[in-house]
């Protein structure tokens, strides 16, 4: 394999990793929207008699948590409780980590490997200058 193919196919690896971890924090950035949701939204539930309650966002509740809501008969207490947001964003924690270790391995990847091109090139630019000269004075 000759040198300029290897080249390209490093490259193409690197742009491969990069995209990998672009999907894994897109895939965190959902994560972190779903916890949103579930904190900053208002939502029903359904209760034991068949109707429907209306519910506050759970980040902007005065009620209790929900062991002392289900003492009082509160149905919105244990609909959405803080472990199960805590749980999509303690997900989404390693998933962002690995997501941008990925990213930036490809992009110093590609990066490097550019960098190496450019020197490549500047060398050959350097010999062919100085056989120039080389010529010119001979």
């Amino acid at each position: 394999m000759r040198s300029r193919e290897y080249d390209l196919e490093f490259r193409g690896q690197a742009a491969r990793i990069r995209s990998w971890g672009i999907g894994l924090l897109v895939l965190a950035g959902l994560l972190w929207g779903w916890c949103a949701v579930l904190l900053l939204t208002d939502y029903e539930v359904e209760t034991r008699v068949g109707s429907t309650k209306e519910c506050e966002a759970r980040l902007f509740t005065e009620s209790g948590t929900a062991n002392e809501g289900v003492w009082a008969r509160n149905y919105c207490a244990d609909e959405r409780d803080w472990p199960k947001a805590l749980a999509v964003l303690g997900l989404s924690t390693p998933v962002a980590l690995v997501g941008t270790a990925l990213v930036t391995t490809g992009s110093v990847s590609r990066r490097m490997s550019g960098h190496a091109q450019a020197m490549r090139e500047l060398d050959r630019l350097a010999e062919r200058r100085e056989k120039e000269s080389e010529q010119s004075q001979g």
